[in-house]
C-alpha cells in the first residue's frame, strides 16, 4: 500500500516535531501494510509553513537515515508537499520551492477548508496547459463540497483527480465528510487515498477503514486505488 499524503517531515507544518516522531509513526504504518509513503508537507503562503524544496530535500535524507539506522524497515520516500491554492504556484514550482509530487508533473493541491477560492478552477487549467497534473487533496473535507456534489463532477470534467482520506471513511473529520467520501467511493471519483498523518493518533483505524473500502469496491479494485494508481506518480 501507498500513503500519497503525510506530514512527517520533522518541524517544518503542523505534522510531527521530530525525527523520533517520525520513525515510530513510520514502523507503525509499516504494519498496517504500507510500503512507500509521500512526504507532504504543508506549503501555504504568507505563514511559517513555507519551508522550500532544498531544506525539505535535506530533511528527507536525514530522515532516511535516522530510518536506517534505528529499525528494519524497508520503505521507501518520495517528496512533495501539499500546496495551498495560490495563483503563484507554477512561478513557485519554477523557481524551485516546492515539490511536485516524486519529481513528477503530478501536485498534490488543496484548498480552504471551506472550498472558495475565487478563481482556483482558472488555476487548475493553467497548470494543466503546462503539462501538471492536479491532485486535489481530501475533497470530501471541504464544506463546498460537502454541501454541493456537483462541484466534484465539474472539477473532474477539468481533468483533475481526487485524494481522499481514510480517516474520513471512519468518520474521523466529521459525518459530513464521512458520508461525501462515501459517495465519492459509490461513484468511483477517487484516484488515490492517503493517511494525511500528522500525529501519532491520526491513523489508529486504517484496517477498519480498508474493511469498509473492500466491501464498497471490492479488493482487486481497492488494491487499484491504494498502490497501482499511486505507482503512476513518476
Amino acid at each position: 500500500m501507498i500513503d500519497l499524503h503525510s506530514h512527517l517531515l520533522p518541524a517544518v507544518d503542523d505534522g510531527v516535531d521530530t525525527f523520533e516522531e517520525s520513525v515510530e509513526i513510520l514502523q507503525e504504518l509499516a504494519s498496517h501494510g504500507i510500503t512507500e509513503i509521500f512526504l507532504t508537507p504543508h506549503y501555504i503562503p504568507e505563514t511559517i509553513y513555507n519551508s522550500p524544496r532544498a531544506d525539505n530535500l535535506k530533511l528527507e535524507a536525514e530522515l532516511k537515515k535516522a530510518v536506517k539506522e534505528e529499525t528494519n524497515l524497508d520503505i521507501k520516500f518520495h517528496l512533495g508537499n501539499e500546496i495551498y491554492i495560490t495563483p503563484e504556484i507554477s512561478k513557485l514550482l519554477k523557481n524551485k520551492t516546492l515539490s511536485p509530487l516524486n519529481d513528477s508533473k503530478y501536485l498534490l493541491i488543496e484548498l480552504p477548508m471551506s472550498g472558495i477560492f475565487d478563481g482556483y478552477e482558472d488555476i487548475f487549467r493553467d497548470l494543466s496547459a503546462e503539462g501538471y497534473q492536479v491532485i486535489l487533496a481530501h475533497p470530501e473535507r471541504y464544506i463546498s463540497i460537502q454541501k454541493d456534489f456537483k462541484i466534484l463532477e465539474r472539477l473532474k470534467s477539468l481533468g483533475v483527480l481526487f485524494q481522499s482520506n481514510l480517516g474520513s471513511v471512519v468518520g474521523q473529520y466529521g459525518r459530513h465528510a464521512q458520508k461525501t467520501v462515501k459517495k465519492m467511493a459509490k461513484k468511483d471519483l477517487i484516484f488515490c487515498f492517503g493517511t494525511d498523518t500528522h500525529h501519532m493518533r491520526d491513523f489508529s483505524e486504517i484496517d477498519l477503514a480498508i474493511k469498509k473500502l473492500t466491501k464498497i469496491y471490492g479488493k482487486a479494485k481497492l488494491d487499484v486505488l491504494l498502490t497501482d494508481n499511486p505507482l503512476k506518480i513518476h
